[in-house]
C-alpha cells in the first residue's frame, strides 16, 4: 500500500534548544498549520513543547 500525501511524516523539534527531536505522522486535512505536542526531552530532563520543523 503506497503512503498518503494526506498524512505526512514530519519532524518535532524541541523548542528548549537542546536539538532533541521525535519523528510523527500528521494529518494534514486536521492540522493543517503547524503541530507544537508537549513530550519529553531527556537532555533538558523535562517535558517542553517540540513545535514541527518544515
Amino acid at each position: 500500500m503506497a503512503r498518503s500525501t494526506a498524512r505526512p511524516v514530519i519532524t518535532l523539534r524541541s523548542t528548549a534548544g537542546t536539538g532533541v527531536t521525535y519523528v510523527t505522522r500528521k494529518n494534514r486535512r486536521n492540522d493543517a498549520d503547524r503541530l507544537v505536542l508537549r513530550k519529553y526531552d531527556p537532555v533538558a530532563g523535562r517535558h517542553v513543547s517540540f513545535r514541527e520543523a518544515r
